[in-house]
């Protein structure tokens, strides 16, 4: 119920500022990434927060971020001192975004979504939170993902997916 409050809320917001035609954005934390370190898509990424600075995001989405960051650091793609610094931008970005907190009714939509999708569990979460935060109306959330996979199963879900 939390969830659908916030997003009501970031929708009504928009709503009093005469921006009626803006749609919230729900961000996957592959899409949160870019942001807190050099990669190709940062600057499409920041041009899409320049736009629109409320992130709406799952409740699991700062430990898929420190995943992310830890996997490229044991690849040696990122170094200790990047990484550290890469959550530090995380956590001060989690200061302000909004997150859709655990439920019964993400579980039981996150079900649904393992058994028509091709789906890992956390994603599977991330997406039922989109799909809860929205009401079950996705046309009403546009949905900022850089995994193939997930922006599959949230476009066949009914998102408009902002992507690769």
């Amino acid at each position: 119920m939390r969830c659908r409050k916030i997003a009501r809320r970031i929708v009504e917001s928009y709503l009093r500022s005469g921006a009626a035609d803006t749609v919230v954005k729900f961000w996957d934390a592959s899409a949160i990434t870019p942001l807190l370190t050099e990669e190709p898509t940062r600057d499409r990424l920041f041009s899409l927060l320049d736009d629109d600075t409320d992130i709406l995001v799952w409740w699991g989405t700062p430990i898929e971020i420190a995943s992310a960051l830890a996997r490229r650091e044991r690849e040696g793609l990122l170094t200790a001192d990047e990484v550290t610094e890469a959550l530090v931008k995380s956590h001060k970005l989690a200061e302000g975004w909004h997150e859709i907190v655990p439920s019964d009714s993400i579980r039981r939509t996150a079900e649904r979504i393992l058994r028509a999708h091709p789906l890992r569990a956390a994603d599977s979460l991330q997406l039922a939170a989109a799909l809860v935060a929205s009401e079950h109306d996705p046309a009403s959330l546009e949905f900022v993902c850089l995994d193939s996979r997930l922006s599959s199963a949230a476009q066949r879900e009914g998102f408009l997916v902002i992507g690769p």
